[in-house]
């Protein structure tokens, strides 16, 4: 009995490190976890015949000393009973099972992913992918076969994107006749070995995708600044370096755990179909959809996701950014119009684009200047032609005067849906149905009875939007809203200590990302900033003006130095002027055609060295510069290539006892300011040359 209990007890264990060692070429397996081989629980067992299997998928062939012993085999019996030893289960007739989803090379920088249907492979990184069997979606777009490859970056600053198979429709074929048809698709992109390999394991509605190694002059000019390339690849120690690993790293992307992967609630995924289905029905025309909700609750992602799910279905979407710390296609500090065609498949310092119309606010938050806001937004929608639906994202700030301008805005836009969403872990916020919009006064506007009482007109609140001819016959009618409320939970690692740094670091991508449009195209080797030539422009054929601050005239050109600087049009002709600079007494709402920086300036010449990507022919448009409190990463300072001796607009020799020399005058000294004190940090100054 005690032989039979022995036999029982070691032998599943004896089977397992049998196979461990002739897959030991693939699997890199350290002195001490082979001696505490034997002693693995149910969990070390599960984990190392998940290794074996990828280990296998690799080419490691262990079959011939039997398959791998079953979970439940591997049990002590819950009684002392005599039982004889478990047989061996058979060998599987058909192809041994591999990793989901299985990873094969396929030449330098090209990997190949064999992805069943309904099954994801989650990654971080940044890949071109290309479908070259069945169909597969990447942040709700659709990528079929014969469609163009589509560039995806998985970030560590965002959630990790997945390719997942979806079910497509097939004419009723065999499996031998889809084969047959795979094979001839595969011809043109793989070799003789590809193909068979991915005959010997195909399977009924499976898609086959092409991962290939991208680079973009933006992610080279990103990358090339320290600190920052942790934010598409993150190396880290791994248990096994087999030819799955190797094949991800040579394509530039790693696979990431699922849990880490983008994952909607059930009624985020309900209200996407639902937004979906209204926007292509087209019945009552182009509906309005406005998204709101406090910090941090997954409205920048939701609205990506939504963008790429009408694209599947129509061939534009338009978009209002209102969101001014946040912007998802331009650089912070805008309010903008965009009509999206292509898939947003990234964060927003991936895709800058240029808008239909943008107006540069200059701040970070529109606190303490709401009316600015609102006329800004009213003279932007006024652009919106209305045909294609339209995409209004709003600002987190939902409590106290943020409420009541939210409220503003959603009479002003009168929006036909409105997505409000809500968390455990953010602040309370009313629902905003119909009735409680009418019922609430805003920051600018009045509730519906106090209209009726006091004769209020709504058509002063809007009789500066411009509508096309036909609509300005028929008065505006405010329809309401139907609101729809969405549960996130969404995760994040912000914290109310942390949140403003990790904003920060967000614009300073996007100010980043806009800047790598200086850049050559790959494979052009990348030009620093200092390198590159900058566009003269004289004094007196631009107006300056500080938005966030009052600045004397005498320290203008100080301020505009170094400076992140909007290239703006306005109506006025500001030519046949004096020599300037010439100064504007109010900030103007006008058309902002991008944005640069202010390199230097030419006191002798009289001249601005503005440098942009703004292309030549824009540029002749340009009559006003507006400087505001978006500022210029540090990086683009400190962390210049090719410079020698001393480097420009940096010291350490700063006076914090000048007023304004500190981030926030009349603040409290802390330690970490004394500390500074004693041991200064560089800083930037600004000097004319």
């Amino acid at each position: 009995m005690a032989d039979s209990q022995l036999l029982l007890k070691r032998g599943p264990f004896r089977s397992t490190w049998l196979r461990a060692r002739k897959t030991r070429t693939q699997l890199v397996l350290s002195r001490r976890p082979r001696r505490r081989l034997g002693t693995l629980r149910w969990c070390g067992r599960r984990r190392l015949r998940r290794r074996l299997l990828q280990a296998q998928a690799a080419g490691a062939d262990w079959r011939e000393s039997g398959c791998l012993v079953p979970r439940a085999a591997t049990r002590r019996p819950k009684t002392a009973a005599p039982s004889p030893a478990p047989a061996a289960a058979p060998a599987p007739s058909g192809p041994a099972s591999l990793p989901i989803p299985p990873v094969r090379p396929a030449g330098p920088g090209r990997a190949l992913v064999l992805l069943p249907l309904e099954q994801g492979f989650t990654f971080s990184g940044i890949c071109r992918v290309t479908c070259l069997y069945g169909q597969v979606q990447v942040f709700g777009f659709a990528i079929s076969q014969g469609q163009p490859p589509q560039d995806v970056f998985s970030t560590y600053t965002h959630s990790r994107l997945t390719i997942n198979a979806v079910h497509y429709s097939m004419p009723e074929k065999s499996k031998k006749e889809m084969k047959r048809e795979a094979r001839a698709l595969l011809r043109s992109h793989l070799n003789r070995d590809d193909r068979c390999w991915l005959m010997k394991n195909f399977s009924p509605l499976c898609s086959i995708v092409m991962l290939e190694q991208l680079k973009t002059s933006t992610v080279n000019f990103l990358v090339s600044h320290p600190g920052l390339s942790y934010v598409f690849v993150q190396e880290s120690p791994t248990f096994q370096i087999n030819s799955e690993h190797l094949a991800l790293r040579s394509v530039g992307i790693r696979r990431e755990k699922k849990k880490n992967g983008l994952r909607l609630t059930e009624s985020a995924l309900s209200a996407m179909e639902e937004l979906v289905t209204v926007s292509c029905e087209e019945v009552d025309g182009c509906p309005v959809i406005l998204v709101c909700g406090s910090q941090d609750v997954g409205k920048s992602t939701f609205n990506r996701y939504l963008i790429n799910q009408l694209l599947n279905s129509i061939s534009c979407v338009d978009y209002l950014e209102c969101d001014l710390g946040q912007t998802e296609f331009t650089p912070p500090g805008c309010i903008s119009l965009l009509n999206i065609t292509e898939p947003v498949l990234g964060p927003p310092f991936t895709h800058q684009r240029t808008p239909q119309k943008m107006v540069y606010y200059g701040k970070p938050s529109c606190k303490n200047n709401y009316e600015n806001y609102i006329e800004i937004i009213k003279y932007v929608f006024s652009s919106y032609k209305k045909e294609s639906p339209l995409i209004v994202n709003t600002m987190g700030w939902v409590s106290d005067k943020g409420l009541l301008l939210l409220i503003d805005l959603i009479r002003l836009l009168s929006p036909s849906h409105v997505v409000q969403f809500s968390s455990g872990r953010s602040k309370y916020m009313p629902n905003l149905t119909p009735d409680y919009v009418d019922d609430m006064d805003g920051l600018y506007t009045k509730s519906k009875s106090r209209v009726r009482d006091r004769g209020f007109q709504l058509a002063e609140f809007t009789e500066s939007l411009e509508f096309a001819d036909e609509e300005k016959e028929s008065p505006v009618v405010f329809t309401g809203h139907k609101l729809i409320c969405v549960q996130s939970d969404f995760a994040f690692r912000k914290t109310p200590r942390n949140r403003e740094s990790h904003n920060k670091v967000l614009r300073d991508l996007a100010v980043l990302g806009y800047l790598g449009q200086l850049q050559p195209p790959v494979p052009k080797p990348l030009c620093p900033l200092h390198g590159l030539t900058p566009y003269q422009v004289p004094f007196n054929a631009v107006a300056l003006r500080i938005i966030h601050a009052d600045v004397a005239p005498t320290h203008i050109l100080y301020a505009v130095n170094a400076s992140w600087v909007g290239l703006c049009k306005i109506l006025d002709d500001v030519r046949g002027y004096a020599n300037g600079p010439i100064l504007l007494a109010q900030t103007p709402i006008c058309d902002c055609l991008g944005f640069g920086i202010c390199r230097g300036i030419d006191m002798e010449k009289r001249l601005y060295h503005i440098l942009t990507p703004v292309p030549p022919e824009e540029l002749r448009n340009v009559n006003c510069l507006l400087v505001g409190a978006i500022s210029i990463p540090q990086c683009v300072f400190k962390s210049q290539h090719g410079l020698e001796g001393t480097i420009p607009y940096i010291t350490t020799d700063y006076n914090f006892k000048l007023p304004g020399a500190s981030e926030k005058i009349g603040a409290r000294e802390t330690e970490e300011t004394r500390e500074e004190k004693v041991h200064p940090k560089p800083k930037l100054y600004r000097k004319i040359n």
